[in-house]
């Protein structure tokens, strides 16, 4: 599974910081300044992610993630 197998959510908050996550994924998320600042650290965190199932053997899990505008 690679980065683009999954859903991302870009969201800005009240503070003025933004939020880039991917749900599927626990802890897969990170908060910065600005929105490409977000995303750009979404991808390392990603990666460190998928580093450590990889060491421990085990598949990232499949994104069931659902977008829907209520």
């Amino acid at each position: 599974m690679t980065l683009h197998d999954y859903k991302t959510v870009l969201y800005h908050q009240e503070d003025g910081s933004w939020v880039a996550e991917i749900p599927a994924i626990p802890g897969c998320y990170a908060l910065m300044s600005t929105r490409e600042e977000a995303l750009a650290e979404l991808v390392r965190v990603f990666e460190m992610i998928a580093e450590e199932y990889l060491e421990k053997g085990i598949s990232l899990p499949k994104d069931t993630t659902e977008i829907i505008h209520a």
